[in-house]
């Protein structure tokens, strides 16, 4: 590292420590690659939610800090997790093809010594001469059949030790597109399937139509009840989207309390009436809190709509989504907007 470089690194560390001691976050090595990625500023989306929480001087509560790391730094973990089992397998496979190649040159040694015992057959000419020969095959022979009964024990071993790390390396994979909190899909898993969606309905010429849902309120209910409640609420709205989405359908934490939902083979007008669904299903939710009793009323949330037109990416779709459902928020929050037409900047209209 060049001596600037060191300095600034330096110059942030300190940064970063000065602003946890002074939000009173405890020092610990997660809470600091937090803090440092927000002070240098090279992870944007870091610095643009830290920035906002400390901007509102928000508590930062351990559970807000693991949640950040877990949305912000859960695929460097994964991503470790792929290249360790990654470098598991790897060797394992080095040491089969290790012991196949001596096996191989067990084979060529033993082919060596056939060879070489017809040529002394062929001179042999008294029976302790063919004792001596005989006993020496046979003794070729059982060392022959004892390396072969090694190494089909041993490949059986890194066989069954390959499909282990195999079967751990799916589970880090799936994990890698499940949301830890409220065990729906991801942000990355939600563009994954968008991308796949979209083709496969361009493929197939079927209606594809994206719900964009955010929890009405959320920041005050957080402040009033606390980020545990929140995320329980967070797990009810969760909830919700999975009893009322279609096997075939995606639904997906998008970030914070804002959800999605890649509705397949779904026309706007039948995605707006599931959406409709969707809101009264989470309307009629009473919540109460587990550990007090405390009545804490209902929540609701706004979707907005879209459906994928001719020209969309998936950045435009999701824009266009995303307006409506700033349309529902400022039309009073708990009902559902869909888009007029299928362009964007044409007049929205409530569903």
């Amino acid at each position: 590292m060049s001596p600037s470089h060191y300095e600034r690194a330096q110059a942030l560390a300190k940064m970063a420590l000065a602003l946890m001691t002074e939000r009173q976050v405890a020092p610990t090595p997660d809470n600091f690659a937090l803090f440092y990625a927000y002070v240098s500023g090279d992870n944007p989306a870091v610095a643009r939610v830290m920035g906002e929480l400390i901007a509102e001087r928000c508590t930062l509560t351990p559970q807000l800090l693991a949640e950040l790391r877990e949305r912000f730094f859960s695929n460097s973990r994964t991503e470790a997790a792929v290249d360790h089992i990654g470098s598991e397998i790897s060797d394992a496979v080095t040491n089969v093809l290790s012991r196949i190649k001596t096996a191989q040159r067990d084979a060529v040694a033993y082919g060596r010594t056939l060879s070489a015992a017809s040529g002394e057959l062929d001179d042999a000419t008294s029976v302790e001469g063919l004792q001596k020969l005989v006993g020496g095959l046979l003794t070729a022979t059982r060392t022959m059949e004892a390396r072969t009964q090694s190494l089909e024990v041993e490949l059986q071993r890194s066989s069954l030790e390959v499909n282990e790390l195999k079967t751990k390396l799916d589970d880090v994979r799936r994990e890698s597109l499940i949301d830890p909190l409220t065990g729906i899909y991801n942000r990355k898993a939600f563009d994954a399937d968008l991308t796949e969606a979209m083709k496969q309905a361009r493929d197939t010429a079927e209606p594809l139509t994206l719900l964009m849902c955010d929890i009405d309120h959320f920041k005050a209910f957080n402040d009033r009840w606390g980020h545990t409640t929140g995320d329980q609420v967070l797990k009810l709205v969760a909830g919700c989207l999975s009893e009322n989405v279609k096997g075939r359908d995606t639904a997906a934490r998008y970030g914070g309390e804002e959800f999605a939902v890649i509705l397949r083979n779904t026309a706007l007008v039948d995605a707006v009436r599931l959406a409709n669904q969707i809101r009264q299903f989470v309307e009629r939710k009473r919540l109460v809190k587990k550990s007090t009793g405390d009545i804490l009323g209902t929540i609701s949330i706004s979707i907005g709509a879209a459906q994928l037109g001719p020209a969309d990416t998936a950045i435009s779709l999701i824009q266009r989504a995303d307006h409506c459902l700033y349309a529902a928020k400022d039309a009073g929050r708990n009902c559902v907007i869909s888009e007029a037409k299928a362009r964007i900047g044409d007049d929205i209209a409530a569903a």
